[in-house]
C-alpha cells in the first residue's frame, strides 16, 4: 500500500463542535504541534469569512513548519456569479498559501433544494471554481459534500460532479460522508464503483463525520481501497458527533495496515498532541479514548495484570509507548497479588511475591473498597495504604479537632465560610482559621495555614480539582459519599480519596493524605 496523506481539520471543523472556541494564538500553537506529529495538510480555516481566520492566515506565514502544509478552505462560487469575480475564492487565491480545499454540491437534492439552480449550472461552478484556483495555487483539493448520500440517490449525477472537479484541474477529489450516516459496506461499495469509472481518473479521499460511530472504520476502509489523502481532527472534535479522529485514525494505518504516513519518532507525540489540544480547548481529556486515553493500557482485573506482567501482548494490542502512552495497573476489589507488586514496583517499594504482608494489603483493600474507597484515580492515597503496611509512613502532625462554620445571614446573600483547627506538630500546638468559598475551601485553606508554619514546602501545594459521589442511593441526605480530590505543585499532579457519611469528615481524609504524601515525597 503506498502513501497516505494526513489531513487535518481541527482548526475549521473541530472548532465547529460545540464549547470549542479557538482564539488566533490557540490555533497556531495547534499549527506548530500538529506540525510536530508529521501532519502533511492543516486546513486553518475560510480565509476573509472572519477577522479571526484573515489574521491566522497572516500571522501562519512566520511560522516555521517542517513538513505541515497550511491549508484555506472555501465554497465554490455562488451561483449567477464568474469565479474570477466570486470574493470568497479570491481571498483564497491571495492568501498566500500553496493548497487549498474547496467544497461543493454532490447530492441533487442539495443542488435544488440549497441553491435552487439546474444541475447543470452546478457542474459548470464546480469546474470553474476548480479551475480557477488552479491558476494561482500549486494544489487544489475538492470536498465532494454529500458525497455518499448523493451517489444513493443519484449515482451518475453525483459521478458527474466528481467528473467536473476533475476537469478543473483538482488534485485529490475528496469523498465527504458529511452527514455521518453511511456504513462500512455502503462506503466499501460506494468507492469501489467510483474507482471503475474510467473518466475520473484522479486520487481520491475520504472525510468522514461520526453521526453513526463509523468514521474512524469508515476512513481506514478508504485507505484500505486506495484513498490517498485521509481527513480527520484531533479527539475526533467537529460538528454535531465529530470528525474521523485521528488519534485512532493515524495509529490505525501505520500500526495496523502498516501505511505509510508519520514517523515512528512522530507517532511517539500521538498522546502529548491529543492532551495539547484538549487543555488548548479547555475540555477535560476522555480517560476511555483508544490509544491515547488514561485507560487505554490500564489493567485491572488481577487475572490480566498477572498476564501483562508475564508477557504485554497477552492483553494490549499495540505496545503503549508507540503512541506517547503508558501501562497502568489499577487496584480495586478485582485486584489480586500481581497488581499490589506491580503498583509497589511503580512506587519504588520492594514487596516480592513471597511477601507476607501481600495478603494482608489485598484483604484491606477488598474491605476498604468495600466501604466505598475507591482507588482507581487516587493512586497517592494507595500509595500511602501501602506505605502504613510497610512501616514506611509517618504523620507530621496529630489532628486536635476542627470546626466548621456556614453561616447564611439573609436569603439574598452568599453564606460565610469559616474553619478553625487545632493541630498538634511535634509537640507544638497551632490553633487557627480560615474562610473560603465553600466549607471545604476553608476547611483546607485553615489546615494549610496551620501547617505551611511547620512546612513551608506545602505553599505552592493547590487543589485542582473536588468531586462527590454518593455512594449508596436510598438513604438520601444520610448516604455514604466518596470525595477524590485531586492537587498539584506545579510539578506533577496526585490523586486521594475521602469516605464518610459526613461530607465534611470525607473531604479532611482526602485533604490529609494529600499533604501527607507531598510531605513524604519531600523527604524522598
Amino acid at each position: 500500500m503506498g502513501r497516505v496523506y494526513i489531513y487535518d481539520t481541527t482548526l475549521r471543523d473541530g472548532s465547529q463542535a460545540e464549547d470549542i472556541s479557538f482564539s488566533v494564538d490557540d490555533k497556531l500553537r495547534i499549527t506548530e504541534k500538529l506540525d510536530e506529529l508529521g501532519v502533511d495538510y492543516i486546513e486553518g480555516g475560510w480565509p476573509a469569512s472572519n477577522p479571526k481566520d484573515s489574521e491566522y492566515f497572516e500571522k501562519v506565514k512566520a511560522l516555521d513548519l517542517k513538513k505541515a502544509r497550511v491549508v484555506a478552505f472555501g465554497s465554490t462560487q455562488r451561483p449567477g456569479h464568474r469565479a474570477a469575480d466570486d470574493q470568497s475564492l479570491r481571498h483564497i487565491a491571495s492568501s498566500g498559501v500553496k493548497a487549498a480545499t474547496i467544497f461543493g454540491k454532490t447530492w441533487d437534492f442539495h443542488v435544488r433544494e440549497a441553491l435552487r439552480i439546474p444541475l447543470e449550472e452546478n457542474l459548470r461552478i464546480i469546474r470553474d471554481s476548480v479551475s480557477y484556483l488552479k491558476e494561482s495555487i500549486g494544489q487544489v483539493f475538492f470536498d465532494a459534500e454529500h458525497f455518499f448520500d448523493g451517489y444513493k440517490a443519484d449515482p451518475e449525477y453525483a459521478l458527474k460532479c466528481l467528473e467536473a472537479a476533475a476537469q478543473g484541474g483538482a488534485d485529490c477529489l475528496v469523498l465527504c460522508d458529511t452527514n455521518g450516516g453511511t456504513l462500512p459496506d455502503a462506503l466499501m461499495h460506494i468507492i469501489k464503483e467510483v474507482k471503475k469509472q474510467k473518466n475520473i481518473k484522479k486520487p481520491f479521499g475520504i472525510h468522514a463525520h461520526n453521526d453513526s460511530e463509523c468514521a474512524v472504520a469508515n476512513s481506514l476502509i478508504a485507505a484500505g481501497l486506495g484513498a490517498v489523502q485521509v481527513h480527520g481532527t484531533i479527539n475526533g472534535y467537529g460538528e454535531r458527533c465529530g470528525n474521523a479522529n485521528l488519534c485512532s485514525v493515524v495509529p490505525g494505518l501505520k500500526l495496523k495496515m502498516g501505511v505509510q504516513c508519520v514517523t515512528d519518532e512522530e507517532l511517539s507525540k500521538l498522546r502529548e498532541v491529543s492532551r495539547f489540544v484538549t487543555e488548548i480547548a479547555n475540555l477535560r481529556h476522555f480517560g476511555h479514548q483508544p490509544f491515547v486515553g488514561d485507560s487505554a493500557f490500564a489493567h485491572k482485573a488481577g487475572v490480566h495484570v498477572s498476564a501483562v506482567m508475564k508477557h504485554p501482548g497477552t492483553y494490549e494490542h499495540i505496545s503503549p509507548e508507540l503512541v506517547g502512552n503508558s501501562r497502568r495497573v489499577l487496584v480495586s476489589d478485582l485486584s489480586g497479588k500481581s497488581n499490589i507488586i506491580k503498583k509497589a514496583k511503580e512506587f519504588g517499594l520492594e514487596m516480592g511475591e513471597h511477601s507476607p504482608l501481600l495478603g494482608d494489603i489485598v484483604k484491606n483493600l477488598k474491605d476498604l473498597e468495600n466501604r466505598g474507597y475507591q482507588y482507581e484515580a487516587a493512586e497517592a492515597s494507595f500509595e500511602l495504604l501501602m506505605k502504613k503496611a510497610l512501616g514506611l509512613h509517618r504523620s507530621f502532625f496529630e489532628l486536635i479537632g476542627f470546626r466548621v462554620i456556614v453561616e447564611k445571614r439573609s436569603g439574598g446573600e452568599v453564606p460565610i465560610n469559616e474553619a478553625t483547627i487545632m493541630v498538634d506538630v511535634d509537640g507544638s500546638i497551632e490553633h487557627t482559621a480560615a474562610t473560603g468559598d465553600g466549607p471545604v475551601n476553608a476547611l483546607d485553606n485553615a489546615l494549610r495555614k496551620a501547617l505551611e508554619k511547620f512546612y513551608p514546602e506545602l505553599k505552592p501545594v493547590k487543589l485542582h480539582d473536588y468531586k462527590v459521589r454518593v455512594i449508596a442511593a436510598g438513604k438520601g441526605t444520610a448516604a455514604k459519599v466518596r470525595v477524590l480530590i485531586e492537587s498539584g505543585d506545579g510539578k506533577m499532579k496526585w490523586g486521594t480519596v475521602g469516605v464518610s457519611e459526613n461530607i465534611i469528615d470525607a473531604s479532611y481524609q482526602a485533604l490529609v493524605d494529600s499533604i501527607e504524601y507531598k510531605l513524604l515525597k519531600e523527604e524522598g
